[in-house]
């Protein structure tokens, strides 16, 4: 019987905390999607560009915060609302989602 729990409770473990994990694709919607497509340019630079010129620690620095990492960036002026009330597992997230359209070398 302990061999089953043993094998079980892993299991059902990781599963729940797959479930509890934001998908990059429900975060992009909910916060993205009025600015930015995956591949195409919008209002603000598509995903794919971002994903090409960026590196995760650069993406994740402008969205939380982007009033201070806009010039860093090479914009003249800041056009991005802040998503400071954005957890640290949905920024992970729709940052991991935005590399995912990076060109494959």
């Amino acid at each position: 019987m302990k061999k089953i729990y043993c094998v079980i409770l892993p299991i059902v473990a990781i599963t729940a905390l797959q479930a509890n994990k934001p998908s990059g694709e429900k975060v992009f919607k909910e916060y993205c999607w009025g600015c930015h497509h995956q591949s195409a340019e919008a209002f603000g630079p598509s995903f794919k560009s971002i994903a090409n010129k960026r590196n995760k620690a650069q993406i994740m620095a402008q969205i939380a915060d982007p009033e201070h990492t806009y010039k860093s960036l090479g914009y003249k002026r800041n056009s991005m609302p802040s998503f400071s009330d954005l957890n640290e597992s949905e920024l992970r997230a729709i940052t991991d989602y935005i590399m995912s359209f990076k060109d494959k070398k």
